[in-house]
């Protein structure tokens, strides 16, 4: 009797955990593509601290002859993030959650042309949407599930 307990609450948990996995929202990491070219950008983690919603660059898909390791000296000379890494750079910053699985009110950084637009994501299927704003217009992008093997 003792096994099938142990069993059954083993079973429960991988499917709770497994359950969680299929639906953790815009949370984890993400691909980001040019919306120009369909090339692989980055690879951003989207995480909540506190109660917001902030994003940074974990990787950058490089070209041959491309800085590997760029800093950010298009970025605003008045923003923290000017002449830092990319890597590790949180250009998502300060969302905050509307609706089920909708972030606004926080801004995202450009940051190969040091832009800060206001920021909207939300999902749609498996996909997350980023919308950056500026003024009245806007440009959406879609960025695609990471997992370990890409």
């Amino acid at each position: 009797m003792r096994k099938l307990t142990t069993l059954v609450t083993v079973v429960l948990v991988f499917l709770v955990q497994f359950a969680f996995s299929q639906n953790n929202g815009v949370f984890g990491k993400w691909i980001t593509i040019d919306d120009e070219t369909g090339d692989r950008k980055s690879i951003v983690e989207i995480y909540e601290k506190g109660d917001k919603v902030y994003g940074k660059i974990i990787k950058l898909y490089r070209k041959p002859g491309e800085d590997p390791d760029p800093i950010c000296d298009e970025c605003p000379k008045d923003d923290a993030r000017y002449n830092k890494k990319v890597i590790g750079m949180e250009i998502m910053l300060n969302m905050t959650k509307e609706g089920k699985d909708e972030y606004a009110n926080g801004t995202i950084l450009k940051p190969d042309e040091g832009t800060v637009y206001r920021c909207k994501i939300w999902k749609e299927g498996e996909q997350l949407k980023v919308r950056g704003y500026w003024g009245f217009i806007y440009r959406t992008q879609t960025w695609l599930p990471y997992n370990n093997k890409q």
